[in-house]
C-alpha cells in the first residue's frame, strides 16, 4: 500500500469555531466536572463545565474591555497549568488569534515569536517572564499590554469586563468561522528562526469531533487525565481541546518532576507523554527491584509481560503456562507498577517520537494499552495513532478519519486532510515548498503496511550518508540506545564518514542509581562518570546490543561520551526534546574529530 484515504465520521458545520467544542459540552452535561485544579493543601477540587465557561466569558469580556479586538493576535507564555487553557478559549471567545511561547524561551525566541506573529498583547506567568520579556520588550511595539497570570493584575482582568454585554460577546465569538485563523504555533526549530504554522478553527472543530468518535475508549466523561507536557506544543494542545470536547476531567501539572508523586493521588485513567517518559517509568522500576535485591524477579516479569503482550497477537493467544507465569508477576509486579502510576491507568498516548516494540509490549503486558501517534505542528498534532481495538505495537497506528496518507518514491510520508494547516505565517516560499499540490510534505521517512499502519524510519533531512555511500537513518539507532538507564541522549554521526559512530550523554539522576547498585562506592561528578571504565564498559555493552540488529555498515563502531548533559537549556533540545543535531555537531566538534582521527 502506498496510499490511502480515510473518510470523515463526523460531518461539521463550517460556521462553526473552536469556541463550540466547550459550549457543546456544556450543552450536554453542565454540572460534569471538567478539570480538577490543585488546593494549597495539595488535594482537588473540581471545576464543572459551566464554572470553567463562566470563566473563560469572564476573562474574554475583559480582554474585549482592555481593547482586543477581532483577529487581534494574543501570545501565551506559561507552564502547564489551568490558567493555560483557561486563557486559549478566552481569546477565542473574544474573537482573537493565540499565540503559544514555550515558557523556557530565550528573550530572542521571545522577540521573534511577538514581532512575526504581530502580537498586540502578551500573557506571562511570572515575573521571571517578565523580566526576559523587559529586555526586548522595545522592539515589539506593537505589544501594549502585558498580564502577569500570577498577580492581582490577572484577577482584576476578570473583573474590568463587567462593563461589557453578553451581546457584545457573542458578537465577538461568533465573528470567527471554520476556515479563519484560530492559532499561529511556531514550531521549536532545530535550525533557524521556528516557523508559525497557521492553523484553523476547523483544524480544531472537524480534528477532535472525528478523533472522538474513532478512539471512543478515550474520549468519554468517565476518563481522568494529567496533562504535564507543555501545552505550548501543539501536542498537549490539542488533547486538551479534545478532552474538552469529550468531557475527559483534566488536571494540570507544570513540573515533571513531580508527575511520579502526583500520579497516586490524581489516579488518571489515561496519560499522554513523549516515550522518554516511559522510558524512565521502565528503567526506574528496573533500579529500584535491583535496589531491593529483586533484579532477576523482574527481568523475568519484564519478559513475561512482552512475551504475553506477543502472544496477544497471535490467533491462538497466550498459552496455558504463560497466562499462569502472567497471573503470578501481576500480583507481585505489574500491580504494584500499575499502583504507581495511580492504580488506574488503562490507557496512554505516546508522541514526539517512536516509542518501540519493546516498551510497548512491555505496558501492554501489564495492564497499560499505549496507543502511538504521530503528527507534526504543521497537522495540528495527531495525524496518524493507533485504535485500541486495533493495534500493531512498534508502528504509529492508521490515518485519523477526515486524513490522507501517502508514500512519495523517494519514502517521504505525505499527509492531507482536515487538520493539515493553511500555510506558514508571512513565508510564502516555505509553504509553497511544504506541499506538493494538495499534500504537506512531512520531512519524515515512512513506510505503509497493507492495512494502512504507518512505521517511521527517519528523518529525511537527517539521513546519514557514508562514505561508502550506505543512506543510515539515526533514530532508529538512537531510540533503543536512549532506553538504558544511563544515557540521557544519544546524537549518531557519521555523515560523509568512513563508519557510523555516537555521541552519548548520561542521564544525571539515574548515573548515582546505577552506580551504587553495580558497586561503585564513590559518588561520582558527571564529568568523572564520563571516564569511568565501568561505565563505558556498560555503554560498550549496550551499543554491541543495538549493534546485533543492524546491518555491518550501520552499526555504531565508536562513541564519545560527552561530560555534559544535552537539554534545551543547554541550547542542544528543542522544548519538545528533538535534538539540534547542528548544534551539537558543533559544539562538540573536537568529540567527532577525535573519534575519526583514530
Amino acid at each position: 500500500m502506498t496510499f490511502y484515504d480515510v473518510p470523515l465520521r463526523v460531518e461539521t458545520n463550517p460556521r462553526e469555531n473552536a469556541t463550540d467544542l466547550l459550549l457543546s459540552r456544556v450543552a450536554k452535561n453542565p454540572k460534569h466536572a471538567l478539570f480538577s485544579r490543585k488546593n494549597s493543601d495539595g488535594s482537588w477540587r473540581d471545576v464543572t463545565a459551566e464554572d470553567y465557561l463562566s470563566e473563560v466569558e469572564s476573562l474574554a469580556k475583559g480582554l474585549i474591555a482592555s481593547g482586543i479586538k477581532p483577529g487581534d493576535a494574543v501570545a501565551l507564555m506559561s507552564r502547564t497549568r489551568y490558567e493555560w487553557t483557561l486563557i486559549d478559549f478566552a481569546v477565542w471567545f473574544a474573537g482573537g488569534v493565540v499565540v503559544p511561547i514555550y515558557e523556557t524561551s530565550s528573550p530572542a525566541q521571545i522577540e521573534w515569536i511577538l514581532s512575526d506573529s504581530d502580537s498586540v498583547a502578551l500573557f506571562l506567568e511570572n515575573d521571571e517572564h517578565l523580566e526576559r520579556f523587559n529586555k526586548i520588550s522595545s522592539n515589539v511595539k506593537k505589544v501594549s499590554k502585558v498580564w502577569r497570570i500570577d498577580s492581582k493584575e490577572f484577577s482584576d482582568l476578570h473583573k474590568s469586563g463587567e462593563k461589557i454585554s453578553d451581546a457584545d460577546l457573542e458578537t465577538a465569538r461568533k465573528n470567527a468561522e471554520g476556515p479563519d485563523l484560530a492559532t499561529i504555533v511556531y514550531t521549536s526549530g532545530t535550525t533557524g528562526n521556528p516557523k508559525g504554522c497557521e492553523l484553523t478553527h476547523s483544524s480544531f472543530v472537524d480534528h477532535c469531533k472525528n478523533a472522538a468518535a474513532e478512539v471512543p475508549e478515550l474520549c468519554n466523561e468517565f476518563q481522568r487525565s494529567l496533562i504535564f507536557v507543555p501545552l505550548a506544543h501543539i501536542f498537549g494542545r490539542y488533547v486538551a481541546a479534545l478532552c474538552i470536547y469529550s468531557g475527559v476531567k483534566v488536571g494540570h501539572l507544570g513540573d515533571t518532576k513531580m508527575v511520579a508523586a502526583e500520579l497516586p493521588g490524581y489516579k488518571p485513567t489515561f496519560l499522554l507523554a513523549v516515550p522518554r517518559v516511559f522510558e524512565k517509568v521502565y528503567n526506574n522500576a528496573e533500579l529500584k527491584a535491583e535496589a531491593g535485591g529483586k533484579g532477576k524477579i523482574f527481568r523475568a516479569a519484564a519478559q513475561t509481560a512482552i512475551d504475553y503482550s506477543k502472544a496477544l497477537d497471535d490467533p491462538k493467544g497466550p498459552s496455558l503456562s504463560l497466562k499462569v507465569k502472567h497471573k503470578l508477576f501481576d500480583r507481585l509486579v505489574f500491580s504494584k507498577l500499575r499502583a504507581a502510576m495511580g492504580g488506574e491507568v488503562k490507557y496512554a498516548i505516546s508522541g514526539g517520537a517512536p516509542l518501540g516494540a519493546r516498551l510497548g509490549h512491555f505496558f501492554r503486558g501489564i495492564g497499560l494499552i499505549v496507543l502511538e501517534g504521530y503528527g507534526l505542528t504543521e497537522t495540528a498534532a495527531a495525524a496518524v495513532i493507533g485504535r485500541v481495538s486495533w493495534q500493531k505495537i512498534g508502528k504509529v497506528g492508521r490515518a485519523l478519519p477526515g486524513t490522507g496518507i501517502k508514500i512519495a518514491e523517494d519514502g517521504e510520508v505525505l499527509l492531507r486532510g482536515i487538520n493539515i494547516m493553511r500555510g506558514y505565517h508571512r513565508n510564502e516560499a516555505a509553504t509553497r515548498e511544504a506541499f506538493t499540490e494538495d499534500w504537506f510534505r512531512s520531512g519524515d521517512i515512512g513506510e505503509l503496511d497493507e492495512d494502512g499502519f504507518l512505521t517511521i524510519t527517519g528523518r529525511k533531512k537527517e539521513l546519514l550518508v557514508t562514505a561508502g555511500g550506505k543512506n543510515v537513518a539515526p533514530a532508529p539507532i538512537e531510540d533503543p540506545l536512549r532506553a538504558h538507564p544511563l544515557v540521557g541522549q544519544v546524537v549518531v554521526i557519521g555523515d560523509s564518514q568512513p563508519f557510523i559512530s555516537a555521541l552519548i550523554s548520561l542521564d544525571p539522576e539515574m548515573v548515582p542509581v546505577w552506580c551504587e547498585q553495580n558497586g561503585i562506592t564513590e559518588k561520582l561528578t558527571l564529568a568523572e562518570a564520563t571516564k569511568h571504565p565501568r561505565i563505558r564498559e556498560e555503554l560498550q555493552r549496550a551499543v554491541d546490543g543495538v549493534n546485533e540488529k543492524f546491518s555491518q555498515a550501520e552499526q555504531v563502531r565508536a562513541f564519545e561520551i560527552l561530560d555534559v548533559e544535552l537539554t534545551e537549556a543547554s541550547g542542544h533540545l528543542t522544548p519538545s526534546l528533538k535534538i539540534k543535531r547542528g548544534e551539537v555537531l558543533k559544539d562538540f566538534s573536537i568529540h567527532v574529530d577525535r573519534i575519526y582521527a583514530s
